[in-house]
């Protein structure tokens, strides 16, 4: 889907922390998210006491028909043999949830050409998943990588410490360029020592900084689907999809410090390049199923706040009996 046919609100767009904002500034920013995301987030979750993603809990509850799409993992046998029609068994969810956040803040999210950087996303997501998780008692923590350093916020309860870690992360350093970010050491610090059953949201653009590709971080996290519901959000800009024709651009990699030149007005190169990017980006996607995770992409030129209310709405659909896509 190109720019043109999905545009972005300018209503809804992040706002932008780029260089080093004071303290006053960070303040106003981060209440006009605030603003935004409530504005469009509130009344989401009324009802039943279910968060961003429905966790599976621990409680059994009453047997429903099977539809396509549910976890076979959750098959009630006695129910299908009885009635010879397939039923899942739904479960209560936990009154209190766990959620633990991994945003991946290194050298390749300081880059957007649309709305905002990816960083600023990402900022934003976080915001999100906060407002979606802190009520009734929930705890939210978070580790923040750079690459250059890992930051651990311990999972509190109440909308003080939800802000404050959202100053904490705004305030966090700028990797430089030529680090590379490591996102598996930031899944597995989360994985070990085990923690108590809850949600774990994955905030990067999931982008392999070398040969290993997707490999590195895919390791970890099927490591902590096991034990957690599992989210990721990939923050993704159009110009990683596709190149506009804009003659020879020389190009920086900001993990690596390579330098190249790119001929974007070849014709047949952007058709390799968007070739590869959504050969790519569909190799993310597999190994995010592999690990068991629901996927959230958010990208630079679209109404993210509109992706999140999307998903959301999807499996709070899933959860009560219907099938998400």
């Amino acid at each position: 889907m190109t720019e043109a046919q999905s545009p972005a609100r300018a209503d809804s767009a992040p706002p932008r922390f780029g260089g080093a904002p004071d303290a006053a500034s960070v303040a106003v920013l981060l209440r006009r998210l605030e603003l935004t995301v409530r504005r469009r987030l509130d009344g989401l979750l009324q009802g039943d006491h279910l968060g961003l993603v429905p966790g599976s809990g621990s409680e059994a509850g009453d047997a429903r028909a099977y539809h396509p799409g549910d976890d076979v993992r959750r098959m009630d046998w006695p129910v299908t043999a009885r009635t010879q029609a397939p039923h899942v068994r739904e479960t209560i969810a936990d009154r209190e949830l766990e959620t633990w956040v991994v945003l991946d803040l290194s050298a390749s999210l300081d880059f957007g050409t649309a709305q905002c950087e990816k960083r600023d996303l990402a900022i934003a997501g976080l915001a999100a998943v906060s407002h979606l998780t802190v009520r009734g008692g929930n705890r939210l923590g978070a580790v923040v990588t750079t690459g250059e350093r890992v930051d651990r916020y311990p999972a509190l309860s109440g909308r003080l410490p939800a802000d404050r870690l959202m100053r904490s992360v705004v305030a966090t350093p700028r990797a430089d360029g030529g680090r590379r970010g490591d996102l598996a050491a930031a899944l597995e610090l989360l994985r070990r020592p085990p923690r108590r059953r809850g949600l774990v949201v994955v905030i990067s653009d999931f982008l392999g900084s070398d040969a290993r590709g997707p490999a590195d971080w895919e390791r970890p996290l099927r490591g902590l689907g096991a034990r957690h519901e599992l989210l990721a959000i990939e923050v993704v800009d159009p110009r990683e999809l596709e190149l506009a024709d804009v003659g020879l651009l020389t190009v920086v990699d900001p993990e690596s410090g390579q330098t190249l030149e790119v001929p974007t007005g070849n014709a047949a190169f952007r058709q390799r390049f968007a070739e590869g990017a959504a050969a790519q980006r569909a190799d993310i996607a597999a190994g995010l199923r592999r690990a068991g995770a629901a996927h959230l992409q958010l990208r630079t030129d679209r109404d993210w706040l509109a992706d999140v209310v999307r998903f959301v709405a999807e499996r709070r659909r899933a959860g009560s009996g219907g099938a998400a896509r």
